[in-house]
């Protein structure tokens, strides 16, 4: 996607604070940080939604998870706790039609989220 600005990032068109990076998945800090901790976890692959998820993208999305575990743990918020989260769509805040995963840790979650 041409005008997708987290393509633009994986192909490095735009720069990011990159904290992980493999074959698949790439992993930034969010300009915008909700908390201490605010790293967003996206596929290479452009996903618009997770309504837009195919059979075939399951090992991706969970490589993504997978990421977000490691990346927690390397930036000391395994043990106290962090949130994993996708929005689909605008009704759940999703402003980038690229899938990403929320990484948010570093301050105690409350629940519900908003």
């Amino acid at each position: 996607m041409t005008d997708c600005i987290f393509c633009k990032i994986v192909s490095g068109d735009i720069p990011g604070d990159i904290v992980y990076q493999d074959e698949d998945v790439l992993a930034f800090r969010d300009l915008n940080p909700q908390a201490p901790t605010h790293i967003l976890i996206i596929p290479k692959k452009h996903i618009s939604t997770i309504n837009d998820i195919q059979p075939e993208d399951a090992e991706l999305i969970g490589k993504m998870y997978l990421a977000a575990s490691q990346i927690a743990k390397q930036e000391g918020i395994a043990e106290p706790g962090y949130r994993a989260v996708m929005n689909c769509n605008r009704e759940a805040g999703q402003t980038v039609f690229h899938i990403h995963l929320h990484l948010l840790g570093g301050r105690p979650m409350s629940w519900p989220p908003g």
